[in-house]
């Protein structure tokens, strides 16, 4: 188990993770249907975008946080 101290970078890792490899098998079977190369060409893509999630994620999180805490009772 983890601390509870890291539980929102844990859930920004997690969500991260879930939502980069969801959105990047449908936007590349969408974009590029299905094949025998179909698995090599998600690899490449998620190679890419799991970076990209989890950094935006990194920024874009607290502030957003602490936007919803404000406009919520």
């Amino acid at each position: 188990m983890f601390p509870k101290k890291y539980s929102n970078l844990l859930f920004i890792l997690v969500m991260g993770f879930g939502m980069s490899l969801l959105m990047t098998l449908i936007i590349t079977y969408i974009n590029t249907g299905m094949d025998n190369e179909y698995v090599d060409r998600f690899f490449k893509a998620w190679s890419v975008s799991l970076p990209i999630a989890i950094i935006a994620a990194l920024l874009v999180g607290p502030p957003i946080k602490k936007f919803v805490d404000k406009i919520t009772k």
